[in-house]
């Protein structure tokens, strides 16, 4: 009995562990969703952009499913623990041991990823200035995303400013989006010379960073959540067992 309750006791710490990484993941793949000033509205406008960048427009959809299982799975193996359910328990012991070996598979094409990020951002360069070209200043959505991703990444264009070069925006205005200056609207007009000065960073190589940053943070969470896992999957199994002990024995028969 005493060990019966100490495995209890670990499936709920693992589970506990599980189920607030699912919901952390399923509220981040949410928080992406609803931001529609984000890089993804930008991917997903860019004409000629490869498949792998519109699989990634699409990354809040598998962070809310995987978000959406972990919680699930969480709750189950609970469950099972507490109601001493057999049943339960070996589907936690399936359902985990799936989710594991999806997690090795998407492990590994994260580590490929990280390395084709900057020659697949390259590949859509030219869609890019095409878009930044003929939209911004002319196409409200367009110039939004852009206006929001470049002040939230602190960045002008796709490689520098002169992507606008031809825009509507600086045709009718004569000067560049502030952020090509690091201005303020208060501090005066965004100018070639004073944007070729300043020469901000291109948010090409800003994105491309800040996929290799977030990949290594991504790495560790998921490499955290596969430990609980393969600590859950053993203890659900080892009170699997001791429970059908204890239903064959003489004072676990009914």
């Amino acid at each position: 009995m005493c060990c019966s309750g100490f495995l209890k006791i670990m499936m709920f710490v693992f589970n506990g562990g599980i189920f607030l990484a699912g919901a952390a993941i399923l509220g981040t793949g949410i928080w992406v969703k609803v931001d529609s000033g984000s890089l993804l509205g930008i991917l997903d406008n860019v004409e000629g952009a490869p498949s792998e960048l519109d699989q990634l427009a699409s990354i809040s959809y598998v962070l809310i499913a995987v978000g959406a299982v972990l919680v699930v799975i969480g709750f189950l193996g609970c469950c099972g623990a507490i109601k001493e359910s057999r049943c339960m328990l070996l589907t936690f012991f399936s359902i985990v041991l799936i989710i594991f070996i999806i997690e090795v598979a998407g492990a590994v094409v994260l580590i490929v990823f990280q390395g084709l990020a900057d020659q697949l951002l390259q590949g859509v360069e030219e869609g890019i200035r095409k878009d930044l070209t003929s939209k911004y200043g002319s196409d409200d959505r367009v110039t939004s995303l852009w206006d929001s991703t470049m002040e939230k990444l602190k960045c002008c264009g796709g490689r520098n400013y002169t992507d606008f070069d031809d825009s509507p925006f600086v045709s009718k205005n004569g000067f560049y989006p502030n952020t090509c200056c690091n201005a303020n609207i208060g501090e005066g007009q965004c100018t070639e010379s004073r944007a070729s000065d300043f020469m901000a960073d291109g948010c090409i190589d800003r994105i491309v960073q800040l996929i290799e940053d977030n990949a290594v943070i991504v790495a560790a969470v998921a490499l955290g959540i596969t430990a609980l896992e393969i600590a859950a999957m053993v203890v659900s199994m080892v009170l699997y067992k001791n429970i059908g002990k204890q239903q064959r024995s003489p004072s676990g028969m009914r």
